[in-house]
């Protein structure tokens, strides 16, 4: 189906061309843009850093410092040993949940049955 444009040298795709026989896109001011570096776990790593920090002082959460110890060390392996930071991060964010889950149901406890009452 393809034929030869004016010059002969490259072919062109008629109007509704099926799918899988037209040409790639041709980019005609150089190059497409470089695909953009992943960051893996650096970022995931600060953000849990940060939340086990402001958990630890806003909610007095005593499994958020094993947590922000792991966040930490898995923040300085993010960029040589990803699989390993991930690992950390696992643990960091399955500490700050049963922490918060702990918090909660604590409050909860002491909220149903009148203790928070003045």
């Amino acid at each position: 189906m393809s034929q030869e444009g004016p010059s002969g040298e490259y072919p062109y795709q008629p109007y509704g061309a099926p799918y899988g026989q037209q040409p790639p896109p041709q980019y005609g001011y150089g190059y497409p843009p470089p695909p953009r570096p992943s960051e893996g776990p650096k970022a995931t790593a600060i953000v849990a850093l940060v939340l086990n920090l402001l958990s630890i002082v806003g909610c007095c959460n005593i499994f958020a410092i094993p947590g922000a110890i792991l966040a930490g060390m898995a923040l300085g392996r993010s960029s040589t040993q990803p699989a390993s930071a991930k690992s950390l991060l696992a643990w960091c964010w399955t500490l700050f949940g049963v922490g918060l889950a702990l918090n909660l149901a604590v409050f909860l406890f002491l909220g149903l049955n009148g203790y928070l009452d003045d």
